[in-house]
């Protein structure tokens, strides 16, 4: 008994989006404590795409749990059905453990939970507010850069969070069995506007950045201008005007819950991203 306990110990984690703002922070933290992993990328060897289910299963061969997370977004096009492929696959493959990183009030993220749900895995569901590391390493970096921020959000309150705490939540689920089979909703412990965030950001880094509150129209026509394909202006109009309506302005306890600790606020965010110099002129 004592020797199946070791082999499964030994086993690696898988970390789909190994690379990603949550992944690789989820895949740090698994490595600091001495247990292995897999990196589930397009970079990969072998590659992981969720759009080609050539390397599945190769990539589930000898693990014993799945980080999962869906790029860009699991209210895309698509995503429920290939979360219910790749789940099932895993079940068939005896990788029952499977933790999956969601999005809080997004019906669309709630069919990709449904599908961990009935398909008896032994599932745990994070329901994340909007990343706090967005306005740092993703796509509303550029416009913070640029000065100007515009989106069709008007005084709606969000409890951003940081995603160091989601990768604290992700990897203490993934190694407590006491957590199978729980939904936790995950939020920073104070909700911001995202005009009062800007203005946190200018405060700590010292950059000048206008928030500009403008219409669902005005908001395609100048994703249309930057290039940006269909499929990515339907899905940030839905996150940005769907999504968006107040459904989630209330803070809520899940790290809390999970950790013992308060989740980070956003001002603590910001100060460690400007010290990077991610913001500078």
């Amino acid at each position: 008994m004592t020797h199946k306990m070791d082999k499964q110990a030994q086993k690696p984690i898988l970390i789909l989006g190994g690379t990603g703002k949550t992944g690789s922070r989820v895949a740090h933290r698994l490595t600091q404590q001495g247990i292995s992993v897999r990196i589930g990328s397009r970079k990969g060897t072998p590659s992981f795409d969720w759009n080609d289910s050539t390397n599945w299963k190769s990539l589930l061969q000898g693990v014993k749990a799945t980080y999962i997370t869906y790029y860009p977004d699991l209210a895309s096009p698509g995503a429920a059905e290939a979360i219910r492929s790749f789940a099932k696959l895993a079940v068939e493959n005896n990788v029952r453990r499977l933790v999956l990183l969601s999005g809080r009030g997004e019906e669309e993220a709630q069919r990709s939970e449904k599908a961990l749900q009935d398909l008896g895995a032994d599932w745990t569901i994070l329901r994340s507010s909007w990343f706090a590391q967005n306005f740092s390493e993703s796509f509303l970096l550029d416009p913070v850069l640029k000065g100007r921020l515009a989106l069709p959000v008007d005084g709606v309150k969000e409890p951003f969070i940081d995603v160091e705490d989601i990768a604290d939540v992700a990897a203490a689920v993934l190694t407590d069995n006491r957590h199978i089979g729980q939904i936790y909703e995950l939020s920073g412990p104070r909700a911001l506007t995202f005009a009062e965030a800007i203005e946190e950001i200018v405060k700590i880094s010292g950059r000048k950045v206008h928030y500009t509150s403008i219409s669902t129209e005005q908001f395609i026509s100048e994703l249309r201008q930057q290039g940006a394909p269909q499929d990515m202006i339907l899905l940030m109009t839905e996150l940005f005007t769907n999504v968006l309506d107040g459904r989630n302005s209330h803070v809520v306890s899940g790290v809390q819950h999970v950790l013992g600790r308060k989740a980070s606020d956003f001002s603590d965010y910001a100060t460690k991203a400007a010290a990077t110099g991610v913001w500078d002129a």
